[in-house]
Order: structure tokens, then C-alpha cells, then sequence
């Protein structure tokens, strides 16, 4: 009886070989020190394997095997529960179309093998990555399938992922072999892969220019679980670290694709979704109206509804605070019917708090179910957890963004006491001190109460703490908000010398000079810091220095020789809304004359006589009452402009349609509130000055000027001053 040790075929199953053929243990090793008999060979002579193979044997085993069996034992043998079979074909000169289908993969596992047991090698590892490039891009499938497994575990470890971050080919393979593949452990493993190259900076950037994107949008179409996992979290990698990916996602679909995701039980990969959709819709109006149009808002709500893990509920309430700045998706979110929104699981209360956007019963009207919601929002605001705190006073925010009925509703269920209040004890924390600012901006603006709640917000002591924020260093989010709450609170006439006596004239001078700085070197002037564009700065810190020059003693600080030559550059801005408010404030400055001789030396005349032709009659009516000021002991310019002021006043301006609209407002802008000043008395004090008395039919139109036409249409140029972005 020939022992199997003499067989001739047996050297291919001794250890050395055996271990450099796989890339896992057979077993002849590691079972050195198993106690299992059947792995550690000590009852090897009492089994019943001492019989001969012989050429019968083996015909008479392969006869016996399926096909599925022969395939699997020629390609795989290692994985094999029983004896490898050898084979009968002992001329290599005449394979079978078995053995020459099985051929490269043995190979591709011998070369992978000793890539894998030798990883950590970065020479090697580098050298394989042609081969990888290869295999990935093989016809045969088999080939294709092993290949992106063995590059899934090589990207598991460091010399692997590194190497594979520094070949774009590689990268690039990677992400044809996922576009293209229709096996399923393909796209698993590929897929796998580009998610281990993602938690690198240098793999978001490969897999970027690789057109990734794309691709990886596509595979969140997969019916393969890993597969839309591994593609929504490195989608989530690409928007948080890698600049471009937003465009390139929302040009790819991303978002309807991520909006039919919503309905999965997941909660870590529904956070992971959501988060993805926050960032996309932030800032941009046609990401929320995707949104909208794909069914989000209700998908949204029905997640607050049915789940209570606190990381899905936070990042769910995000998206729909920056959802709720559009009024549409806004609508959307109240429509959404009985609907109760989970916030947090607080270790407090017992039970899970629980905002109910409507009661648990149908009522007649939405307005009454905003009420409920108001009320509970307000409540919340004394909560002592940060997180919750932030997100009641993010909702309380947007729903009085543009909405005068709810304003007075929040003021009068003593909002203002309360936003005051918590921000008292908030105010180091900028995440929660600026929508609790941008709420109080709303409430102070723009609805029949807004005088008593500018009244409010000093009587409960809130003063002080407007002023804080616009010290260094700058925090341009909240103080985008600050800059608009302070000029509210300058409307109200006992608010202006507290708030000079705060230092905040010479805050927002300096907020003005380095956002006006800032902005120059820009040659469009659209730069922008923290997400804040700097000429919106410029124009907000102008128009509170407009409100808060009404009183003389600003007047005289305001008109610093500093300060003069800025105000003067800011009219030759291509921005209407700058050149509004510049020439608003230096109306107002040039009621002194030694300011208006201040501003005439800095050449202002030339910009002022082109701006009164501006097709803005706002720009036009100030531009013409600072001529009137500056010209006032010079009778002959008065003269020259005369004629051309008459005009510009007694156009458009003066005409019956518009004196009949009765506003009495200028700037009816949202968020900067009612202003009140008075155009009439500037040109009436300048035509008495000068002996020149308006024809009969000037005096009574100017009574009753109407200024609602100067307003810009655009919304975009408006949006800021009441809104929470």
C-alpha cells in the first residue's frame, strides 16, 4: 500500500507551498499547538488514509463530484471542507476548458497572497499596484472579483490605502470597476475600498478627480445593503472635506436619490443622511426646492415621529430649521398634519420631550397649531441643555422670519423677557447666541408692537450684551445678526444714547473700515468670511450708523475725520443697497456744516451729481438732499443743481399714484424695521436757507412723499436683514 506521503502530487500540499499559495492559514502551522486531533495530526496513523491513489481512485472521485464541485475545487481549493482532488490531466500539454477557466485564478491568488502577506512593506505594496490596475480591468470577472477583494483588504492597512491614495490610475480603476460591475461582491469590496480611501484627505481628492461622484451617487441605487452604505458615507467624507463636492453632488442627483433614502430603519445611516442633506440644502434656494419636490419635508417629519436616537434627531432638526428659511418647504413642514417632533432624549424628564407641531388632535385652523408651537418654543428656551436651547430658538428664528402675525404672537407670550433671559447665560456660546439674536432682530422690527418690544429689550437690561458681540475678534455670523438688532433698537429714540454710551459707534466704525477693507480687495467684492459676504457687513454697519445719527451727539462722533473719507468711497459701490444707506448716512451727517464741508472736500460732489440720476429714487432723493446741504453758503451751485433736483423730485417720485400708496415709512426693509426718517424737513430747512421757495406744487407733494418705490424689487439684496442665514 503506497503512503500518501510518497504520492507524487503530495509536495503541493506541504506547508512552505501551501502558505505561499493562499493568503490564510491551511492549518498545518497553526495546528502545531491545537489540542483538535483532526488538526494536529497525532492520530494521523490509526486513521484510514494509508491506502494507494491511484489513477482509478482519482477518476473514480471526480466522477462522483459536480460540476459545481470540480469548479469550486479547481478555483478555490483552500476553502474546501475535504481532500483536495488531485486531477487525472497529468499532461499540462492537454488541459481541460476546466482547467483553463480555473488557470488565472490560482495565479491571482498566489501574486495577491504574497502582496497580503507581506503589506506592510511599502516597496511592494507600490510596486503591486500596476498589477492591481491590471486584474481590476481583467475581461474575465473571476479575475475582476478577486482583485477588488484583495485591494479591499489591502486598503485596510496603512502602506496599502497610502499607496493607493498616490496612484490616480488606481483610483480611477477603482471607481470604472464600480460603475461597470454587475457582481455583487464587486461592487461590495470596490465600493469598500473608495469608503477606506475616503477618511483620508489625499483619497477625497483621488477619488474626486477621479469622477467618484457620480458614480458613487449611482450606487445609492444599489440593492446591495454595504454597497449604498459604504457610497452614502463616503458621499458624507467628500461634502464635509473635500471642496467642489456640493456642485458636483447636486449636479449628479444626489439629493432626489438621498430623499427616497429616507424611508430606511436605520437610524446611523438615516443620520448619516440627513446630515449629508443639511449640508447640500444650506444656502442654496434650488437644493431646498428639490427637496421639496422629492417628498422631503414629509419624509423628514415622519423620522422626528418615529425615532428617538438622539444623533438622527439632531441632525433631522437641522435640516429642517434650513429648510423652513424657504416658505414653501416652510408650508410643507406645517402641512405635514398630526405630527409630533422628538428633539432629545434628556436625562432629565422621564420621557422623551416632544415638540408638537400640532396637537395630538385634529383643529381647524394651522394658525392655531403655530400658536401651540410658539408657546412650547418659548418654554423651551429655559431648558439647560445647549442643544435644545439652540434648536428652540433656531425654529423661533425662522418662524418669525417675514411673519408680523407671529412676531406679535412671540412678543406677547413674553418672547422677548425670555430670548433675553437665555441669552444672559448663553452668550460665550456664538452656536446658540446668534439665532437667539436673529430672533430677537425679527421681533424688533416690522409688526404694530415693535416700538414696545425695542422698549423691552432695554427695560429687561439686554443693552449691554449687543454691544459684547461686536467686540474682537470678529465672529461674522452673529455679528451679521448683532449689526441688524442694533439698528432696530436705534429706532426707538430713548435706545440712542445708551447705545452710544456702549461704545458702539466706534464698534460698528471699525466693523465698517476692515469689511470695507476687506471687501476692496476683492475686485468683485463678493468676499466672503465664515459664509458671510463682507459687503453685507459694510452695508449693515452703515445703515445702523444712518438710524443712529438721528441724535446730535452721535452726529458729532460718527463724523470723525476718519471716518469721512470711508463714508465717501462707499457711494462709488456697484451695490445699490451700499449706495442707499452711504448716502442715507451722510444725509444725515450733513446736517452739520462743518461735516457737509467735510464731505465736499473729499470730492464728493462729482459721485452725488451722478447719483442723483440713479434709476434707484432712494439713492437719488438722499443724493440730491446731501447737494442741498453741501451747497448751502455757495447760492450759484444751488442754482446749477436746482433745476436738475426739481426734476428728479417731481418725477416718479411725486407723481399722484404714488402719493396716494400713503407710506410713511423709507426703509421698509425686512428686518431693519420702520424707519421713520423724514425726508421733508431736510429739504424744507435747505429750501428756507437758501430763499428759494418750491413752486406751489412742490410743497404739498413733498408732505406726502411716498418713498416706497425706491426700494430695490431684487429680494436677494434684502434677504439678509430678516432671516437667519
Amino acid at each position: 500500500m503506497m503512503l500518501l506521503a510518497n504520492h507524487p502530487l503530495i509536495p503541493f500540499f506541504n506547508g512552505t507551498n501551501w502558505n505561499t499559495k493562499s493568503y490564510v492559514d491551511s492549518g498545518i502551522h497553526s495546528g502545531a499547538v491545537t489540542t483538535t486531533n483532526s488538526i494536529n495530526g497525532k492520530q494521523m496513523e490509526d486513521d484510514d488514509w494509508g491506502h494507494s491513489t491511484t489513477t482509478h481512485n482519482v477518476a473514480d472521485m471526480e466522477y462522483r463530484m459536480t460540476r459545481t464541485q470540480k469548479i469550486r475545487t479547481s478555483m478555490f481549493s483552500d476553502t474546501d471542507d475535504e481532500l483536495l482532488m488531485p486531477s487525472m490531466q497529468f499532461e499540462p500539454a492537454n488541459q481541460s476548458n476546466l482547467h483553463s477557466f480555473s488557470g488565472p485564478s490560482p495565479m491571482l491568488k498566489s501574486s495577491m497572497g504574497n502582496i497580503l502577506d507581506y503589506q506592510d512593506d511599502p516597496d511592494l505594496t507600490t510596486r503591486a499596484i500596476p498589477e492591481f490596475i491590471k486584474l481590476l480591468g481583467d475581461e474575465n470577472q473571476v479575475v475582476v472579483s478577486q482583485a477588488a477583494h484583495m485591494a479591499h483588504q489591502l486598503s485596510r492597512k496603512e502602506t496599502g490605502w497610502h499607496s493607493m491614495m498616490e496612484s490616480p490610475q488606481m483610483v480611477a480603476a477603482l471607481v470604472h470597476t464600480l460603475q461597470n460591475t454587475t457582481d455583487i461582491d464587486t461592487a461590495r469590496y470596490t465600493a469598500g475600498t473608495l469608503h477606506n480611501l475616503s477618511h483620508h484627505h489625499k483619497g477625497l481628492l483621488a477619488i474626486f478627480k477621479a469622477g467618484g461622484i457620480p458614480v458613487l451617487v449611482k450606487a445609492l441605487s444599489s440593492p446591495v445593503e454595504p454597497v449604498v452604505f459604504y457610497a452614502i458615507t463616503t458621499l458624507h467624507n467628500l461634502l464635509l472635506h473635500q471642496e467642489g463636492s456640493k456642485m458636483a453632488m447636486r449636479l449628479s442627483g444626489a439629493l432626489q436619490k438621498m430623499v427616497t433614502l429616507l424611508n430606511r430603519t436605520n437610524v446611523k445611516f438615516l443620520a448619516i443622511t440627513t446630515d449629508c442633506l443639511q449640508i447640500l440644502a444650506y444656502g442654496n434656494q434650488e437644493s431646498k426646492l428639490l427637496i421639496l419636490a422629492s417628498g422631503g419635508p414629509q419624509a423628514l417629519v415622519q423620522i422626528m415621529n418615529s425615532f428617538r436616537y438622539e444623533k438622527l434627531l439632531w441632525t433631522t432638526s437641522r435640516v429642517l430649521k434650513v429648510l423652513s428659511v424657504c416658505n414653501s418647504n416652510k408650508q410643507a413642514i406645517v402641512n405635514c398634519g398630526e405630527c409630533r417632533i422628538g428633539l432629545f432624549d434628556f436625562p432629565f424628564p422621564p420621557t422623551n420631550l416632544t415638540l408638537p407641531l400640532s396637537p395630538p388632535h385634529p383643529i381647524p385652523t394651522t394658525q392655531e397649531n403655530v400658536e401651540l408651537l410658539l408657546k412650547r418654543l418659548v418654554e423651551l428656551l429655559s431648558c439647560n441643555d445647549y442643544n435644545v436651547t439652540t434648536c428652540a430658538a433656531g425654529i423661533l428664528s425662522n418662524l418669525t422670519c417675514n411673519n408680523s402675525n407671529n412676531k406679535l404672537i412671540v412678543f406677547q407670550m413674553g418672547g422677548i423677557e425670555a430670548l433675553v433671559s437665555t441669552l444672559k447665560h448663553v452668550s460665550d456660546h456664538d452656536e446658540i447666541a446668534e439665532p437667539i439674536v436673529c430672533a430677537l432682530r425679527h421681533l424688533t422690527s416690522r409688526h404694530n408692537e415693535a416700538n414696545l418690544a425695542q422698549d423691552s429689550i432695554r427695560i429687561n437690561n439686554g443693552l449691554p450684551m449687543v454691544a459684547t458681540f461686536l467686540e474682537p475678534p470678529p465672529r461674522w455670523p452673529l455679528i451679521k445678526a448683532d449689526i441688524g438688532f442694533i439698528r432696530n433698537l436705534a429706532l426707538r429714540k430713548d435706545n440712542l444714547a445708551p447705545l452710544r454710551e456702549l461704545g458702539t459707534i466706534q464698534q460698528l466704525l471699525q466693523l465698517l473700515f476692515q469689511a470695507h477693507q476687506d471687501a476692496s480687495r476683492h475686485t468683485l467684492g463678493t468676499i466672503s468670511q465664515d459664509g458671510i459676504r463682507m459687503e453685507d457687513i459694510v452695508e449693515g454697519c452703515t445703515g445702523a450708523l444712518q438710524i443712529l445719527a438721528r441724535d446730535p451727539q452721535n452726529r458729532v462722533e460718527i463724523a470723525s475725520p476718519e471716518a469721512i473719507p470711508i463714508l465717501v468711497q462707499l457711494l462709488y459701490y456697484n451695490s445699490e443697497s451700499v449706495q442707499r444707506v452711504s448716502t442715507g448716512l451722510l444725509c444725515e451727517l450733513s446736517q452739520d456744516p462743518s461735516t457737509a464741508l467735510a464731505i465736499e472736500q473729499e470730492d464728493a460732489m462729482g459721485i452725488l451729481s451722478e447719483l442723483i440720476r440713479s434709476r434707484n429714487e432712494g439713492v437719488a432723493t438722499y443724493a440730491a438732499a446731501v447737494l442741498f446741504r453741501i451747497s448751502e453758503d455757495k447760492p450759484q451751485d444751488y442754482n446749477r443743481l436746482s433745476s436738475e433736483i426739481n426734476n428728479r423730485l417731481m418725477g416718479n417720485l411725486l407723481s399722484e399714484k404714488a402719493s396716494n400708496q400713503g407710506c410713511n415709512t423709507f426703509h421698509s426693509v425686512p428686518g431693519f424695521g420702520q424707519d421713520v426718517l423724514v425726508l421733508e424737513p431736510v429739504l424744507e430747512q435747505a429750501t428756507a436757507e437758501y430763499a428759494a421757495q418750491p413752486s406751489a406744487e412742490l410743497r404739498p407733494h413733498t408732505q406726502h412723499l411716498n418713498i416706497d418705490t425706491m426700494l430695490p424689487v431684487d429680494s436677494n439684496q434684502l434677504a439678509w436683514f430678516d432671516t437667519d442665514l
